[in-house]
């Protein structure tokens, strides 16, 4: 199952989030894909919005992860740009953060091929021109039942 839509601009793709997040609950597993600027870590910022985060949200990209414990939720935003080897996700413990009950949003996904497990929901997105698409595939039954959720939104 897939969704597509055009976004305009940044605060399309913030908003987009943000209705995406509105439509997620835990335990959950995102994999935000698109290449360097596309607007993964602005996708991110709206789906915390969802959740009543109105801070500042920053890529992760030295740290890998960024937990936001909130009133409601525990979210964990990821960033593996910079891994150098998917094993490295096993000394930092990524088990522990995916069997939780938290609602997990994973940038460069695949540089964790062989240990991260299928996403419920893969977001791609693309720069065109000065917008975005946006792709939202489901990739588990959990997955399918939470766009189909989306689309109602």
């Amino acid at each position: 199952m897939q969704f597509d839509v055009e976004l305009a601009d940044e605060a399309a793709t913030v908003a987009w989030g943000e209705r995406l997040g509105q439509g997620l609950d835990s335990p959950c597993l995102v994999f935000l894909d698109g290449e360097l600027g596309a607007g993964k870590t602005t996708f991110s910022r709206g789906v915390l919005r969802a959740f009543g985060y109105q801070g500042a949200v920053k890529s992760p990209t030295y740290t890998l992860v960024e937990p936001y414990e909130l009133a409601e939720q525990t979210l964990y935003h990821f960033d593996l740009y910079r891994l150098g080897d998917p094993e490295e996700l096993e000394y930092m413990g990524i088990r522990d953060y995916l069997n939780g009950n938290a609602i997990c949003l994973v940038e460069w996904s695949g540089r964790g091929a062989g240990i991260l497990p299928s996403p419920d929901i893969r977001v791609n997105i693309v720069q065109q021109g000065l917008g975005r698409k946006l792709t939202l595939q489901a990739e588990s039954e959990r997955g399918k039942q939470l766009i189909t959720k989306f689309k109602a939104l």
